[in-house]
């Protein structure tokens, strides 16, 4: 169960992610990878975005994508797994809540 995937981040894009969290005092940024089936007009498949909350998606709140790219190797047998919440998911989005008031990027 494996593949490597790669992504392309612009400057300005890394430029203001480094803003929005040295305004919000954070030592990083949880992004969300996603591997479609089919690729873009750009033959891509790979894409990457700030993670979001479960009340985000709910209220479907837009992506900030940060980078496009593709898969460059698959063994074929990719599988999701269950993983335990810990309480940095929940700082995370205690933390999200009160940057919605926000104008930052995400």
């Amino acid at each position: 169960m494996a593949s490597l995937n790669s992504v392309y981040i612009k400057l300005d894009t890394l430029k203001q992610i480094t803003h929005t969290l040295e305004v919000k005092g954070e030592k990083g940024v949880e992004l969300t990878v996603a591997v479609n089936d089919e690729v873009n007009n750009y033959n891509q498949n790979v894409s990457a975005f700030v993670a979001q909350t479960k009340e985000q998606r709910e209220a479907k709140t837009n992506k900030f994508y940060v980078g496009n790219g593709r898969t460059v190797w698959t063994d074929g047998k990719i599988q999701a797994f269950e993983y335990k919440k810990d309480n940095a998911q929940e700082r995370k989005a205690e933390s999200d809540k009160q940057a919605d008031e926000t104008d930052l990027a995400f």
